[in-house]
């Protein structure tokens, strides 16, 4: 009787394993002693940065951040759109210029300080077909004055 249980744990310890080696090929998953990691994409696109902070700025004036992004995957990269998460912000770059492994290139993003107060914006890059990625730029617009500054009579004073 006990040969007959050890042959029984032995199949199912044996089949056991052996099925978890197949759904690991199956769903692309490395098995390592027992644990099961899931296999990820290699990342081709590489920001310098995925946040900029203009700080303060006055409303009604323009500005605008260059965003470096390499090439550091195998094949060449191309970044198919670059969309802003509202019309206030205007992503600008190469459009059908592939990028070389190892090259880099620019998105110059530039933000219209028309409203004030602190504002955070998201712009996503699409690239290689079906990956992207989030850049964000923040700040704070302040509202410049109406009129400009009063005129200052005491510099006739200074003039005798």
């Amino acid at each position: 009787m006990k040969k007959i249980i050890a042959i029984f744990i032995l199949t199912f310890t044996y089949f056991g394993a052996f099925s978890q080696k197949i759904a690991a090929n199956a769903t692309n998953v490395n098995v390592t002693n027992g644990s099961t990691i899931p296999a990820t994409p290699i990342e081709a696109l590489v920001l310098k940065e995925i946040e900029y902070n203009f700080g303060k700025i006055p409303q009604g004036k323009p500005v605008t951040h260059v965003f470096e992004v390499s090439n550091i995957g195998k094949d060449s990269l191309l970044i198919a759109n670059v969309a802003a998460s509202c019309g206030c912000t205007t992503p600008e770059w190469e459009k059908d210029k592939k990028i070389a492994v190892g090259a880099s290139s620019k998105i110059n993003v530039g933000y219209n300080a028309a409203a004030e107060g602190v504002f955070t914006k998201t712009i996503t890059i699409y690239y290689n077909d079906n990956q992207s990625k989030v850049i964000t730029i923040k700040g704070e617009v302040w509202k410049t004055p109406n009129a400009s500054a009063p005129e200052n009579n005491s510099i006739n004073d200074l003039k005798n």
